[in-house]
C-alpha cells in the first residue's frame, strides 16, 4: 500500500529578493503575514508578525533635486525625515515618490517594496537603529511575507549607509471645540 506524504508547514515560495541573499550566501528566514489591502503600513505588518515595531523596517523611494532616486529604510513606527535624507543624499531637497511610479521605478508595489532586488540598485541609506537588533524584517518583495535576517548582513548587501533619517510618526492635528 502507497502511503501517502503528509506536511504539517507550507512551504512558502522564494521571492526574487530571497534568491539574491541566498546566492549572496546571506542568511535570512522567510515570515509570512496574513495581508490586509487596508491596512499596508509597516507598523500593522509588525502587529501580524507579533513583533516590536522598532524591528519591522519600511523600505521608502525617494527622489532628490540633485541625484535622482535613492532608498532609506526606516523603523515601521517612524517617518523618513526629508531634510536630514536629502542633506546625507547630497541633495538640497528630496520627496517621496508618487505612488503610481513605485512599480516602474522599482519592480514593486506599495506594501510589498524590499530594499533588495529592485529594477536597479540606488544608493540607500538604513536607519542606524537597525543595528541595535539582532534580527530586523524587511519587506520580501511581496505583500504578505517579510525577510527576517542580520541587519548588518543587509547593510553590507546594499552598500548602504546607516544614518539618522527618521523621525517618530507626527500623528495628525486633533479637533478640539472649545
Amino acid at each position: 500500500m502507497k502511503r501517502e506524504r503528509m506536511t504539517t508547514h507550507t512551504k512558502t515560495e522564494k521571492t526574487n529578493a530571497a534568491r539574491l541573499l541566498d546566492k549572496a550566501k546571506i542568511a535570512c528566514e522567510l515570515v509570512p503575514y496574513a495581508v490586509d489591502e487596508e491596512h499596508l503600513d509597516a507598523v500593522h505588518v509588525a502587529e501580524q508578525l507579533g513583533e516590536a515595531v522598532g524591528t519591522v523596517f519600511k523600505t521608502l523611494v525617494l527622489r532628490g533635486d540633485r541625484t535622482g532616486c535613492f532608498v532609506c529604510v526606516v523603523p515601521a513606527d517612524c517617518e523618513v525625515d526629508l531634510k536630514t535624507a536629502a542633506k546625507i543624499s547630497g541633495n538640497k531637497k528630496a520627496e517621496l515618490i508618487p505612488m503610481k511610479e513605485l512599480l516602474p521605478v522599482t519592480g514593486y508595489v506599495r506594501g510589498g517594496c524590499s530594499p533588495v532586488g529592485m529594477k536597479r540598485r540606488f544608493p540607500t541609506f538604513v536607519h542606524g537603529s537597525a543595528l541595535e537588533h539582532e534580527a530586523v524584517y524587511v519587506s520580501a518583495g511581496v505583500r504578505g511575507l517579510q525577510m527576517k535576517l542580520d541587519p548588518s548582513d543587509l547593510i553590507a548587501f546594499l552598500g548602504a549607509r546607516t544614518a539618522d533619517i527618521a523621525r517618530p510618526k507626527q500623528s495628525p492635528p486633533v479637533d478640539v471645540e472649545t
